[in-house]
C-alpha cells in the first residue's frame, strides 16, 4: 500500500510538473524582458544573481545595460563577474544610516552598474546575454527591485522601471524584482518534510512489525508441532517397553 501511495503521489507531481511548465513556459516566453535570476534569496545572506537581457529588436544590438540598486535596500557588497567584450563600472552613493558588514561600518553603497559593449560583443537579434552580480549580506526587506535601462545601438532604450503592483497584473515593462525570504523560514519549511519523513518512517516500522509477529507465530507453530512429535514417539515406545 505504502509503494502504491508513493507512486500515486509522484504521478501527481510529474501531471502538475508538466501542465505548470506549459502553463507558465509558455507565458514567460512570450514576454521577453529584462529579468534577475534566480529570482529569490535569502535575508541577511549572499547571492549570485544574473541579470538576463534577451534582445528584442529585430534590427538593432543591444550595447549598453545600467542597473539601478534600490536606495531603500542598500547591500555593503557588491562584485562583478567579468563577460567577455563588456566593460563594467559602478558609481556610489553616501548611505545613512551606516551598513555593517562584518563588524565594518560602511557608509557608501554602490547605486549603480553599467556594463557597457566593446567590438562585436553586443547582444545581437534572436540573443541573450547574462550579466552575473555577487552581493550581500542582502537586507530586511520583502523584494529588491533593479530599475533598469536596456540601450540599443540604434539609440533606442527600453526602459524597465515599471514596478509591481500587489495583487495587479504585470505591468509593460517591469523592471527586475529580485523577492527576499526571512532566513527562518527555510527550517520552516523543512519542518514538514521532516514529518513525512517521520510518518514514512512509522508505516515502515508498523509493516516490520507486523512482518515480526508472523515470523514469531510460524516458529511457535513448528516448535508445537516438534513437541507434539516427540510425545507420540514417547508413547508409542512405552508400550514395547514392558512387553
Amino acid at each position: 500500500m505504502t509503494r502504491l501511495r508513493r507512486t500515486a503521489t509522484a504521478a501527481t507531481a510529474l501531471a502538475f510538473t508538466a501542465v505548470a511548465t506549459a502553463v507558465f513556459g509558455f507565458a514567460g516566453s512570450a514576454s521577453a524582458h529584462v529579468t534577475v535570476n534566480p529570482k529569490e534569496a535569502t535575508q541577511g545572506g549572499y547571492a549570485r544573481v544574473a541579470f538576463r537581457v534577451p534582445n528584442e529588436s529585430d534590427t538593432a544590438s543591444t550595447t549598453k545595460l545600467e542597473v539601478v540598486l534600490p536606495e531603500n535596500a542598500p547591500v555593503g557588497s557588491v562584485s562583478t563577474m567579468p563577460v567577455p567584450g563588456w566593460t563594467v563600472t559602478t558609481e556610489k552613493r553616501k548611505v545613512d544610516p551606516p551598513i555593517e558588514v562584518h563588524g565594518s561600518q560602511l557608509t557608501e553603497a554602490v547605486s549603480k552598474i553599467t556594463w557597457t559593449a566593446t567590438g562585436d560583443a553586443a547582444v545581437k537579434p534572436g540573443q541573450f546575454q547574462e550579466f552575473p552580480v555577487s552581493m550581500g549580506p542582502l537586507p530586511q526587506v520583502e523584494s529588491m527591485v533593479f530599475k533598469t535601462l536596456q540601450t540599443y545601438s540604434d539609440g533606442n532604450i527600453s526602459r524597465w522601471i515599471d514596478e509591481p503592483v500587489a495583487g495587479g497584473e504585470e505591468p509593460d515593462s517591469p523592471a527586475p524584482v529580485l523577492t527576499l525570504t526571512p532566513a527562518a523560514s527555510a527550517s520552516a519549511s523543512a519542518a514538514p518534510a521532516a514529518s513525512a519523513v517521520a510518518s514514512d518512517d512509522d508505516d515502515d516500522e508498523g509493516e516490520g512489525a507486523a512482518i515480526g509477529l508472523g515470523v514469531a507465530g510460524l516458529v511457535a507453530g513448528l516448535a508445537g508441532l516438534v513437541l507434539g512429535g516427540l510425545a507420540f514417539a514417547r508413547t508409542r515406545r512405552e508400550p514395547a517397553a514392558k512387553s
